[in-house]
Order: structure tokens, then sequence, then C-alpha cells
């Protein structure tokens, strides 16, 4: 089975990225490009010798496309998302699926009444550092988990290698943490392991954008376990970290170094000392693991799960900060009943 997959948008920095696994994957090939930006979809189309539409509707309406990829704005995932699962095609969609609760509800019920396979693309969490720190805490290594911090950033804007609609508040619905601290926030929420009742987040604003450039949010649980959130796009030479601290251990990746260290209790399970943990190899990408789904007929349960309490996270975080107060989860749940 060849799935024919059209483009929703090039407006992502990983659009082509997205393209290139298309191409590599022997089930799957581009087919068709349709493009908020005309020219830019046109352009693309070009390159990749397939058909572009300059109507959404008309490329949906096609019955020899199988499927879609999503890098269209945030602010268009609601419609774009919705649009395409009631044509029944298959949708594989950057994060987050979107800004807000009510609209990634809205996607979650078209896809579901329309029984088509979606999936969000959340790498790191098929990574192998992800798998083998899960694996350290199903195994109690580290007691019970008190603090989570996971900070990822990088000096997009100041050395001007992001495009510039990525300042875009309404496009993006938001800077650096809802592109880059999508990744920390479910790492942190997966690695709690815990409901979160609180969020409280801070914004910075080095450059002068319309978006933050500098973020932090705080997530609070009902044990007084606290997870920490960081992204910039401000800062140089900053390494992808990890901590997972609990009452019997730390755990810590990428010091700078991409290693796994580990270090428990004197006398506690098996490492007293700081020690090098192998880490696993990563699981299939989520563009695979989409495939497969519609392959085989099966649903992308855990990472729609995660998607869907992403965007809540982060619908909770960007209030916070507008607001300048702490979120309750149930007070925005409230909102949705």
């Amino acid at each position: 089975m060849t799935i024919r997959i059209g483009k929703i948008s090039l407006w992502h920095v990983h659009a082509w990225d997205y393209i290139k696994q298309v191409q590599e994957h022997q089930d799957t090939v581009m087919a068709a490009v349709w493009d908020e930006d005309s020219k830019r979809g046109q352009e693309a189309a070009e390159r990749l010798n397939v058909p572009f539409y300059a109507s959404l509707a008309d490329m949906l309406a096609q019955d020899d496309i199988d499927a879609v990829i999503v890098d269209a704005p945030t602010r268009l995932h609601e419609e774009v998302i919705t649009a395409a699962a009631k044509a029944g095609k298959h949708i594989f969609t950057e994060k987050v699926i979107a800004a807000t609760q009510a609209e990634a509800n809205m996607i979650l019920k078209e896809v579901q009444a329309n029984r088509v396979k979606m999936t969000i693309s959340l790498p790191r969490l098929y990574a192998g550092y992800t798998a083998t720190i899960q694996e350290v805490l199903e195994r109690g290594l580290l007691g019970q988990i008190t603090y989570v911090r996971v900070r990822l950033s990088h000096d997009g804007a100041i050395t001007d290698w992001l495009p510039r609609h990525f300042y875009s508040l309404q496009d993006c619905q938001g800077g650096a943490l809802i592109d880059l601290g999508c990744h920390p926030m479910y790492l942190t929420r997966l690695f709690l392991n815990e409901d979160i009742t609180e969020v409280n987040a801070s914004f910075g604003y080095i450059t002068g954008k319309e978006v933050e450039d500098n973020a932090v949010a705080t997530l609070s649980t009902a044990s007084g376990a606290i997870g920490v959130v960081e992204a910039g796009f401000v800062n140089s030479h900053s390494p992808f970290v990890i901590e997972v601290h609990g009452t019997q251990g730390t755990l810590l990746y990428g010091t700078p170094d991409n290693k796994l260290l580990i270090r428990t209790k004197e006398g506690e399970k098996q490492y007293n000392e700081w020690t090098e943990l192998p880490v696993a190899e990563s699981m299939e990408s989520a563009f695979n693991q989409w495939v497969s789904h519609i392959q085989q007929d099966t649903e992308a349960t855990e990472n729609i799960d995660m998607a869907m309490e992403l965007t809540r996270l982060m619908e909770a975080a960007n209030r916070s900060a507008k607001e300048g107060r702490r979120i309750a989860l149930v007070e925005l749940d409230s909102n949705m009943i």
C-alpha cells in the first residue's frame, strides 16, 4: 500500500524535514501541495514535481490523496486539520495540535468521527534517553520523584536564523515556550508521572519581539513534586538538559555532553557513585508510527493523549504569563464544561 500524501503548508521550519521522511519511507510519496502563501506553495510543488492547489478544499477533494502533513501556522490548525478529517484524510501534524483545549477538542472530535488516523510530532518522546529514563523511574531507583527540570533553547533570535514569521503572535499563538518549550513540557509531565494541579509561567522579551524569546513554566502537583520547563531563543551554547531528582537519587542527562548519569543514596540500590548509563536505541519516529497506524488500522492513543495534555498545559502557561498569576488546572478545565 502506497500512501499518497498532500502537504498542508510549508510555514514551519521542519516542513522539509517531514517531506524528507516521506521521500525516505518505502510506502509513502508526496502527491500535492497547498499553502496559505501561494508563492511558497508553488515553489515547493515545482521542487517536488507535484501539483499545487490554490484551494485547500480542492486538494482535499482528490480521491488519490490518502493523507496530509500539516505544517501550517498554529492559528490555522483547527481549520485545516478538521477540514482534512472531514475529507477522510489521515493526519500527521507538527506540535502543538492547537493552542487551546477548545480547539484541540474540536480537532479530536472530527478525527474520531471520521475514523482517520492522526499522529502528532513529539520526537523527544521516542528518543532513547527518554526510554532509558522511564525505565529507571519504573524500577524506582530514584525513590519518590520530587523535582524534574528540562531545558531546551537555542540562539535563533539573536543570530536571525529563525524565520521572521516565527515571531508573529497571531500565527504562532506564542513564542519560545509554545515552539521549543513543547518538548520540555511533555517530557517534564511524563517524568513527573502525576497530574498537574497548577501552572505558573514567566516570559522574557530580550530582543523586543512580539512573542517571548525567554520562558520558564513551573508545574505543581498534589504530592508537592515540582516540574520546571525552560525554553529560549536567546541562549548561546545552551545544552539540552534533563534533571530528575527523587528521595533516593538523581538522574542527569546532557551536562553538557549527551551522557546519562545516575547516583543514588548510600546503601540504596546500586549506584552509590555517579555512574553513566547506556542510552537505549530510539523508538520508531512519530512519522513512521503514523504510517504503521494507517496500514494496520491502529490508534496512536498515547501520542494523542500526550498531545492533548500538552495543549492543556501550554494554554495554562500562556494564560499565567499574560495574567501574571498561577493558573489552577481545575479552573481551566471548568471553562470546558
